[in-house]
């Protein structure tokens, strides 16, 4: 309920208004069922970051577990093999600043790259936080990408085979990042090139296809503070 504020003007004129307080966002998660095979969630699209040849295909699929069937997001076809080139299936429609997202992933084929990951407080296809799992390389690397151009924040080593499902996660608490494979933390660090809420997305690599499911993000409430260590050097 806002809070109502009377302002006392000259001439015995009385002005009043409301504030209201900013609603935290509620979580939101994309489990992709209720998409239709060979197509996009709504509010998604598909660009490529320093994109060289034709975009690559990115369609909602049915995956095959054992004796489960259950929709996922995937890059079905890179189209290219130009290793500079990094594909984005992204929303604006959801801003995000601080939280934690969270996505199971599988590397699927890809001789030039394998894998991939999430971006955020993204503000276009150029300039974005990614954090994402090679199973080629075996690590896990952070960056930033500004105007188009990657830089490196950190890279781990990891295990992470190809062909199964591993569940990536992030959070960001201010300039914090710490990001997860499975249930240990793999890497902090802190950085303040993007400060402000922007889109989310997942992302892979030149010919990397790569399989999505049960993509979440849980915003931190907004009168939640953050952390000391996330504001001071």
């Amino acid at each position: 309920m806002g809070t109502r504020i009377v302002l006392v003007l000259g001439l015995g004129v009385f002005v009043s208004f409301c504030t209201h307080a900013a609603e935290p966002s509620a979580s939101q998660r994309w489990d992709f069922e209720d998409v239709a095979v060979g197509k996009l969630p709504e509010g998604w699209r598909v660009e490529g970051t320093n994109q060289d040849g034709p975009l690559a295909t990115w369609e909602v699929v049915m995956e095959k577990d054992a004796s489960k069937e259950s929709k996922a997001l995937a890059l079905t076809k890179p189209n290219h093999t130009t290793r500079g080139t990094f594909n984005l299936c992204w929303t604006d429609k959801v801003r995000f600043k601080d939280g934690e997202i969270s996505v199971r992933l599988k590397g699927n084929t890809g001789e030039v790259d394998q894998g991939g990951g999430v971006i955020w407080r993204a503000r276009d296809k150029d300039n974005y936080y990614i954090c994402r799992a090679n199973p080629l390389e075996n690590n896990l690397r952070l960056y930033w990408v500004k105007e188009g151009k990657r830089t490196m924040l950190k890279s781990e080593e990891i295990d992470m085979p190809a062909g199964q499902w591993h569940t990536l996660r992030i959070t960001q608490d201010g300039a914090r990042i710490q990001c997860f494979l499975g249930d240990a933390i793999a890497m902090e660090v802190e950085d303040t090139t993007f400060t402000e809420p922007g889109g989310i997305g997942l992302w892979t690599k030149a010919d990397a296809a790569t399989s999505f499911d049960d993509l979440e993000i849980r915003p931190r409430a907004a009168s939640e503070a953050p952390s000391p260590s996330a504001t001071s050097k």
